[in-house]
């Protein structure tokens, strides 16, 4: 079954999380249907879904046998103990020919080159594609069809296809995040399970308030966004030129799926048949009356704002499909000393001593000069600029590089890149890094696969940062292959997973050891809600001194800063801090430790950063500016993600 309009392919792709509902979705309305198997996918944490492997023999049988299609989701992070499984996962699945696999992590498609396998590749949606830049890396990487940023709107898309030729793939309606595509590690480190890896516990449905200039307000479900729901947008859908109407659902019941599926796929047959009498509503009133949560078309046709939130009971954190909660508002583990001695013990056992040991190096990323300047003053190895200004700051001007490059001395001075970029940053950063004069910097801090192809050619170093969030030594070789010098550690590692990849990667490896680094990235902008609301109470700010937004739960309290493009960044409660075992950490393969240091005044700073060259260069004593002597700014310190095994 293939439908066709103007001569173009549509594609409406249906979800599947068990061989039963299976057998039911690939009878309906559907040209092909995506699910995973027992292992490396994003949907593990309900028991008895996802299909076994002689299932997904049996289902690519039954489907082909009707002319369709099954898409096999690989979707998830692997950490370096996966590896030989996925190797095995793959060989299985060449064998039985899935029409394509949805794939994130790039270890997936550096094993096929290797084991010259033959399986088409799909971008997931976790890759976080957002840029024609990114698109035209993945195709010679091996990828087939991406599968769009949820913030992608349809013009955008249109345009991104047309100017690469690549097969496009767009969620049509189902369950979304308000954070972008592998850009939360919230569940990590709170919880040690990784949203990345299948296992989020939703702390974006939590009941949170508002805080901002010591008024509280009541916000309720601020990250939980509504469905998505473009039932009445298909015209505007296939006119975008998208190939594939994909449906969000592998954790939704049979009866379910089959309406949906055969709802949306009778709309488009009615479109493709009579598109100038197309009627939009048909079904409508149906989809409405069985939705799960309210709807919205989210970034489809632009920045939704605060239309996208649910502010039903049904939009906090509860497993629609069986009723139960993922997790409830949870604190940020406090650091203990046993837990760091439990660390210490496994890092020094972990460690490779076969490798050449070099002292190590310190960076830092800063927010403004003042900041850099402290930097500076305090002989850090690495200055990072960042490229996502936390406000009320400006962002780094020409200006500034020229001033900064006049006075760093033997610091490496790196221009952060914006984590996301559009055209718009291309044009900008083209101007800046290809077409203008040499600028004084030792390089540039890498955010995302679009930004390495690009500026792999404009001749200043490339350094991965942490949000390319690496988590084996197969992506980290296809990096380096893509010209980074550096790479820093996934910030998602839990102990087992650093201490089996740290110690085995080839390419110098950084890691942020300090500070309040971003659980979460959206597109979505908080600080929209304080210009609606009414505060209902006062209190004294934690955050004294900075006029920030924080989200608030009875565990703690969130600073959530806005940059200069309009996104905001939901930080840690806590601040991380690993001063007591960067010995361990150097041994086991780290040799540059960054600090976060964008929240800081230049004098909390400056203390930081003294107390990090004490510990680096081994010296002892208790006074202000040294390891002992530290404390933390904020609400306490925390060991983040590497805490758990």
């Amino acid at each position: 079954m293939t439908r066709y309009f103007n001569g173009r392919e549509i594609e409406l792709l249906a979800p599947a999380g068990t061989f039963e509902i299976f057998k039911e979705v690939v009878q309906s309305r559907c040209d092909a249907v995506y699910l995973g198997g027992p292992v490396l996918n994003m949907r593990m944490m309900r028991k008895g879904y996802n299909l076994s492997l002689e299932e997904i023999a049996e289902a690519l049988d039954i489907a082909h046998g009707l002319g369709k299609k099954v898409y096999i989701t690989v979707n998830n992070l692997f950490s370096e103990q996966e590896i030989e499984e996925a190797r095995e996962y793959l060989t299985y699945l060449e064998s039985v020919r899935p029409d394509a696999l949805i794939v994130q992590d790039l270890a997936v498609p550096e094993l096929i080159r290797e084991m010259g396998l033959t399986l088409p590749i799909h971008a997931s949606v976790m890759m976080n594609v957002h840029n024609l830049e990114m698109i035209h890396a993945l195709h010679e990487l091996g990828v087939s069809r991406v599968v769009t940023s949820r913030e992608m709107d349809l013009q955008t898309a249109k345009l991104l296809g047309s100017a690469s030729g690549m097969e496009l793939e767009y969620f049509v309606h189902g369950d979304m995040c308000s954070v972008h595509g592998a850009n939360c590690y919230y569940s990590s480190h709170v919880f040690g399970m990784s949203s990345n890896r299948g296992k989020c516990m939703k702390p974006c449905r939590w009941d949170y308030r508002i805080k901002k200039d010591g008024y509280i307000f009541p916000a309720e479900y601020p990250l939980a966004v509504k469905d998505m729901f473009m039932y009445e947008n298909l015209p505007e859908l296939i006119e975008s030129g998208i190939t594939s109407f994909k449906i969000e659902g592998r954790m939704r019941d049979k009866d379910f799926m089959v309406m949906l599926v055969n709802s949306y796929g009778e709309a488009i047959d009615r479109y493709i048949d009579d598109p100038a009498g197309f009627d939009r509503t048909v079904d409508s009133k149906l989809l409405y009356n069985n939705r799960k949560r309210d709807f919205s078309t989210a970034y489809a046709f632009g920045k939704p704002g605060l239309r996208n939130i649910n502010r039903r009971y049904e939009g906090t954190g509860k497993f629609y499909s069986t009723g139960k909660v993922f997790s409830t508002p949870t604190a940020e583990r406090e650091l203990s000393e046993e837990r760091v001695e439990q660390l210490r013990e496994r890092l020094a056992a972990e460690g490779n001593r076969e490798r050449e040991r070099m002292k190590p190096e310190l960076a830092v990323r800063v927010n403004n000069m003042a900041q850099a300047k402290a930097a500076l003053e305090a002989g850090v190895e690495h200055l990072y600029l960042s490229g996502d200004v936390y406000e009320p700051d400006r962002p780094f001007t020409k200006r500034d590089l020229l001033e900064l490059g006049a006075i760093k001395g033997e610091t490496k001075l790196v221009l952060g890149l914006p984590r996301m970029m559009t055209e718009l940053h291309f044009d900008q950063y083209d101007q800046l890094l290809i077409h203008g004069e040499r600028l004084p910097i030792d390089g540039l801090l890498a955010t995302n696969l679009g930004a390495i192809r690009r500026y792999n050619r404009a001749g200043y170093p490339l350094i991965g940062d942490s949000s390319l969030n690496i988590y084996n030594t197969l992506a980290a070789g296809l990096y380096a292959g893509l010209g980074l010098q550096r790479i820093s550690v996934s910030p998602e590692m839990t102990l087992e997973h650093f201490a089996a990849f740290a110690p085995r990667c080839a390419l110098p490896l950084e890691m942020v050891v300090h500070g309040t680094p971003a659980l979460m990235y959206m597109e979505h902008d908080l600080y929209e809600n304080t210009e609606v609301m009414e505060p209902i109470g006062e209190e004294d700010n934690l955050y004294v001194g900075n006029d920030v937004l924080v989200l608030m739960t009875d565990k703690g309290e969130n600073p959530v800063y806005r940059d200069q493009h309009g996104r905001c960044h939901l930080l840690f409660s806590k601040e991380l801090c690993y001063l007591p075992m960067l010995e361990e950490l150097n041994t086991a393969g780290i040799s540059c430790f960054r600090i976060e240091g964008a929240t800081y005044s230049p004098e909390q700073l400056r203390a930081i950063l003294n107390a990090y060259r004490h510990a680096i260069n081994g010296s002892s004593g208790s006074g202000e500016g040294t390891a002992e002597g530290l404390q933390p700014f904020y609400a306490g310190y925390t060991l983040g993600s590497l805490q758990f095994n």
